[in-house]
């Protein structure tokens, strides 16, 4: 089964310094249907302009992954770690049993655009740790690219701890990618830019465009393609468990 939701259906604000939309329920935003879907707790699409960002702050039992799509991220956490990260950076931080950090746009003149996910660990109480990783961006092209995984064992690919996988994928008008996977596993797709149609073996298609979202359950073979529009299809897959 794959449902579609569109862009306009998540919850969106402008704070001035910070524009964003969730996808599940988060902070003020609460919707007891939309929680959650598998191990997956959030979906935030935030723009945070220059010299602004989000002050010292504690996670725990967490795993939160932050995709930079455009401009600068700046992370700091009370374990050490000091990151500036842009498209084709990935920060990955596991909060475990506690972790303060700040995220702000050191930019004096740009807006950073990012994408930040958060997923529930396979266990509680693990030692906080942090990594970032990078990716080539043109290795996106016509293919669905890891950048997180549990399985992960490359530099260029997160440490993920949770049976998952995060991919992206770039693909121009009718270049197509196959996704398969194990029975009773979940797939997260979400459209950056461009439209993207998907198919599922019973040759049922949905069209998704730009930052619509379709959570997908019992499917074990999709097929995706590029769709005709004003930019190349760029989205984002998630295998869960």
């Amino acid at each position: 089964m794959i449902k579609v939701y569109p862009a306009e259906s998540r919850h969106s604000f402008d704070l001035g310094w910070l524009k964003g939309s969730h996808s599940f329920s988060f902070g003020n935003y609460f919707e007891n249907d939309n929680i959650s879907f598998g191990p997956m707790r959030v979906l935030n699409d935030d723009t945070i302009s220059p010299k602004r960002g989000f002050g010292a702050h504690p996670h725990s039992d967490m795993e939160i992954l932050s995709i930079v799509l455009a401009g600068d991220l700046r992370h700091e956490d009370s374990l050490g770690n000091v990151m500036v990260t842009k498209f084709g950076g990935v920060q990955r931080m596991s909060a475990g049993t506690g972790v303060v950090h700040t995220e702000h746009n050191p930019s004096e003149t740009e807006d950073v655009t990012l994408l930040q996910l958060w997923f529930e660990p396979e266990q509680k109480g693990l030692v906080p740790s942090y990594e970032a990783t990078s990716f080539d961006p043109d290795a996106l092209s016509g293919q669905l690219l890891p950048i997180a995984s549990c399985n992960a064992v490359e530099n260029s690919v997160a440490k993920l701890h949770q049976d998952m996988t995060v991919y992206l994928s770039k693909l121009n008008v009718g270049t197509k990618v196959t996704f398969k996977q194990k029975p009773g596993r979940r797939v997260l797709l979400f459209v950056i830019e461009g439209r993207l149609k998907v198919v599922d073996e019973s040759e049922a298609c949905k069209l998704l465009s730009k930052r619509d979202s379709a959570r997908i359950v019992n499917e074990t073979l999709l097929r995706l393609e590029g769709e005709q529009g004003e930019d190349e299809t760029f989205f984002m897959l998630i295998d869960l468990p």
